[in-house]
């Protein structure tokens, strides 16, 4: 189930000690789970993406309520899907509403992290082992917030990093800026 996955994990190289133990356990997660999608288990894979905009370098940031921060767009796998960027595709389609997103520059990841998930409800506690793209739009008027709980913000790099104060994704978004300046 996690052969996608697996590919495009040997075609990366994590950038420092931190990301190259994260992708460790998500290879021994595809190792060991029949489903490593499945929410059943307390680390599971999730698929996320920056949607950017080349030529003016912005970047989108979607609030996300749960966690009360401006992050990128993603989340779980559907019941059969096991190709993450197309996870993180159909996921940057339904909470923006840009129907011509593409990954960016090419369908490689981007970063991977191990993100811990606070419980709620009757959920308990658990781990999204989020594996990370670059979608790209050319239309970036289009964007729509998929609820209104969900705002979206067109933000040049500089703004994206002072809207956030995840480490993580600050270090997304600078992998971002890099490739946008290339």
């Amino acid at each position: 189930m996690g052969a996608v996955l697996a590919d495009l994990l040997d075609r990366y190289r994590p950038a420092d000690a931190d990301e190259e133990a994260d992708v460790e356990r998500v290879r021994r997660l595809l190792a060991d789970a029949s489903d490593p999608w499945t929410r059943a288990i307390p680390l599971h894979v999730t698929a996320s993406a920056l949607i950017v905009h080349p030529p003016t370098r912005r970047v989108l940031l979607r609030w996300h309520a749960r966690q009360e921060a401006w992050l990128q767009v993603g989340g779980h796998g559907d019941p059969g899907e096991t190709d993450p960027v197309a996870v993180a595709l159909r996921e940057g389609v339904e909470e923006t509403g840009l129907s011509d997103l593409t990954a960016w520059p090419d369908a490689a990841v981007v970063h991977v992290v191990i993100v811990p998930v606070n419980a709620k409800g009757d959920e308990p506690a658990h781990e999204h082992a989020d594996v990370r793209f670059l979608l790209a739009t050319d239309r970036p008027g289009e964007a729509r917030p998929e609820k209104p709980d969900a705002p979206l913000r067109w933000l040049t790099v500089p703004e994206a990093l002072a809207a956030t104060s995840e480490p993580n994704l600050r270090e997304t978004i600078t992998r971002a800026a890099r490739l946008l300046e290339a």
